[in-house]
């Protein structure tokens, strides 16, 4: 198909996902069809290049075009096209299990995979609960998370998430997912008046617990660094505390890394960098670097003690999960990482990132840039002395109609978000440098400096 064939075709059957269904197939409107990619760039089927300022969607970690990865999967393709590992295993899933085991910290050793981050966030409630009734503890069915955080759209998972504008229309959801504070520190309203943290949001947490029963409360959801809200960073003692709070009623603390994970951070799984034990850890996006869809759940051995002593299955199971080809992905994956030790190359070039990105505090409309490794937020405000947002219609001229389409033109893919206040949000292939961080800043300073300049002209209109 040509371009115009291709986007008319898009507009009338392609249903894209969290996509204006109206949306018109024209690349004026934004729409662009993606065709090839290669290291930190991908080009639309016009030929035009896009620095990838979000790897895809925090997925491809190892950057585009790896032909290792592509021959991995047409090799495993060839040899085992598919087959379940309900009952069975095949090589590439042992491997890859095992593989796992031994990057993930102290005794999270039992690898059960999926298909995606929804599942495994599904999968670790599903686990919470029935390890809870082997136990003889059948009331702790209950989970919580944080607001405004984000952990999936299937039922399970989307009750966990606390983002209320993409929950209400599929309501009643599963009940018992309760919500707590988040580390939005530019803006806590637990400590925020304060000369230093307070640790309130991880109070609020033995809060909840306590106002619940600490008998009915099974798991807390967490993700290392939150991604709705724009890359809330946890304060310094925050994971430590959560930790003790969940030894001390019997909850089961999840760290949903489905984003963090995989070098993201710098280290393979995120809670290395903030040092906290989880009992579970969700996965997904950079296990593959989105080459084959994956995710996968790794518990602790603690946790699969009951099923192994009373010969008891987990009563849970996906088609397509530990699929050959995805395992065969994931460990050519993971091999790039090793051979080019990726890890130590965002730990190497963070800084740089976060000093380029700093530099956009000239700018008036920046209230705050905030994250870590290769993630990063940044905060648009109103008014940086008092912290004033923009009005909801302005917001949404802002990220909707303004800067999604001129940070496109100019070349660049990053997430203008509306899921709380207004934020960029910026999450590079690992494998990007200080030429990538400069284009990125230039094109962020350019666009944003027009939008300053855009509002104080609507405003006087």
């Amino acid at each position: 198909m040509n371009h115009d064939e291709l986007t008319s075709n898009a507009q009338r059957h392609l249903w894209g996902h969290f996509s204006d269904v109206g949306q018109p197939g024209t690349a004026d409107a934004g729409m662009r069809i993606i065709e090839r990619g290669d290291g930190c760039y991908v080009w639309d089927d016009e030929g035009n290049r896009y620095l990838d300022g979000l790897a895809g969607l925090f997925v491809t970690q190892v950057g585009h075009g790896r032909q290792s990865i592509a021959e991995a999967a047409a090799s495993q393709s060839a040899q085992l096209g598919f087959f379940p590992i309900w009952t069975y295993a095949h090589p590439g899933a042992v491997e890859l299990a095992a593989r796992l085991a031994n990057y993930a910290p102290g005794d999270l050793n039992r690898v059960f995979f999926t298909t995606g981050g929804s599942d495994a966030v599904e999968s670790a409630w599903k686990l919470a609960r029935q390890y809870f009734k082997t136990k003889g503890k059948h009331n702790k069915h209950k989970v919580i998370s944080r607001h405004l955080s984000y952990h999936g759209t299937s039922m399970g998972a989307l009750s966990i998430t606390g983002l209320p504008g993409i929950k209400e229309v599929f309501e009643p959801l599963v009940p018992g997912a309760l919500k707590v504070a988040n580390t939005y520190q530019y803006r806590c309203h637990l400590c925020g008046h304060q000369d230093a943290c307070s640790l309130a949001c991880a109070d609020d947490i033995e809060q909840v617990i306590l106002r619940e029963g600490p008998d009915t409360v099974a798991a807390v959801f967490l993700e290392p660094v939150q991604n709705a809200g724009g890359c809330f960073v946890p304060p310094e003692g925050y994971f430590a505390q959560v930790r003790e709070i969940c030894d001390k009623y019997d909850v089961l603390l999840v760290s949903d890394e489905v984003i963090c994970a995989f070098g993201r951070l710098g280290h393979m799984f995120a809670c290395d960098r903030f040092g906290y034990q989880p009992d579970i850890i969700t996965c997904a996006k950079g296990l593959t670097s989105g080459y084959s869809p994956m995710g996968a759940m790794i518990a602790s051995d603690r946790l699969t003690e009951p099923f192994v002593e009373n010969d008891e299955q987990f009563l849970h199971g996906i088609t397509f999960a530990g699929h050959p080809v995805s395992c065969a992905v994931a460990l050519a994956n993971l091999d790039i990482f090793e051979a080019e030790n990726l890890c130590q190359h965002v730990l190497d070039n963070e800084d740089a990132f976060r000093a380029a990105l700093d530099t956009l505090a000239d700018l008036p409309i920046v209230g705050e840039v905030r994250g870590t490794g290769y993630f990063y937020g940044i905060e648009l405000v109103k008014d940086r002395a008092t912290k004033e947002s923009f009005t909801e219609d302005e917001s949404r001229w802002l990220l909707k109609d303004f800067l999604s389409r001129r940070l496109l033109e100019e070349g660049l893919f990053c997430r203008a978000d509306d899921r709380g206040e207004p934020v960029i949000q910026l999450s590079p292939p690992l494998v990007a440098g200080p030429e990538q961080f400069e284009e990125i800043r230039n094109t962020l300073h350019k666009v944003l400096t027009e939008a300053m300049v855009e509002l104080e002209r609507r405003s006087q209109s």
